[in-house]
């Protein structure tokens, strides 16, 4: 079995730096999870977009905090969802002095979409096409496009105008040994709404794709791609 990101990229999956290769090449047949810790070196948002990204902490998409200095983990599990599709998750963990903050997605590769549809929350109403590609420095830079948003019987895409253009970029730093991703959400009408940096280090552990964490996984699945 094939990682998704390596579906996504192709060949160009072997021009990433080995790293970065090692993170994002593992599948839920390889039994493997990789946990990362470090520092959010700059955690900033648009107090012009306070309201929607407090709105979006009910569901754990971002939040309207800001600082430096900030703890955090990410945890990536490989699993095959009830639909059988392919998984990966992105459960951030920010730890503000007195409050931990949070940042869920699950990522699946879409046959139908011909690339990776990354579900925001922790209730996937948020499904975003992604597009993937390999950075100058080897690492791997995302960057998210059209945007759906379902629950129950209504589904529909978000215009533009009303949704925040994510450009990341995760890479590995061989001076410090660290991995380091760089985040920018943009709109189109407030600019910069928010942005975050930081490096971490990460280790793989073993795992059981029956037995996944449930604290990481969605509390509900979405089949619309």
């Amino acid at each position: 079995m094939t990682s998704i990101y390596e579906l996504a990229l192709g060949p160009a999956f072997k021009s990433l730096h080995p790293r970065i290769q090692e993170r994002f090449g593992f599948c839920s047949s390889d039994r493997t999870a990789s946990i990362g810790q470090g520092v959010m070196e700059r955690i900033w948002f648009s107090k012009w977009a306070a309201l929607p990204l407090l709105l979006g902490t009910t569901r754990h998409i971002m939040f309207p905090q800001g600082g430096s200095g900030i703890p955090f983990t990410i945890e990536n599990y490989a699993y095959q969802d009830s639909y059988g599709r392919e998984t990966v998750t992105w459960i951030r963990k920010f730890k503000f002095p007195g409050m931990i903050r949070h940042f869920d997605a699950t990522m699946i590769y879409s046959s139908q979409r011909q690339g990776i549809v990354d579900y925001l929350g922790n209730k996937q109403h948020l499904a975003v096409d992604l597009e993937i590609a390999a950075a100058p420095n080897q690492g791997i830079r995302i960057r998210s496009g059209d945007q759906r948003f379902y629950e129950g019987w209504l589904g529909f895409r978000f215009p533009r105008i009303f949704t925040g253009t994510a450009d990341v970029c995760e890479w590995y730093d061989e001076d410090i040994e660290r991995y380091r991703i760089s985040v920018e959400v943009t709109n189109p009408i407030l600019g910069t709404v928010f942005q975050y940096k930081g490096t971490f280090r990460a280790h793989f552990i073993e795992t059981q794709p029956s037995f996944i964490p449930l604290d990481v996984k969605p509390l509900r699945e979405e089949f619309r791609e």
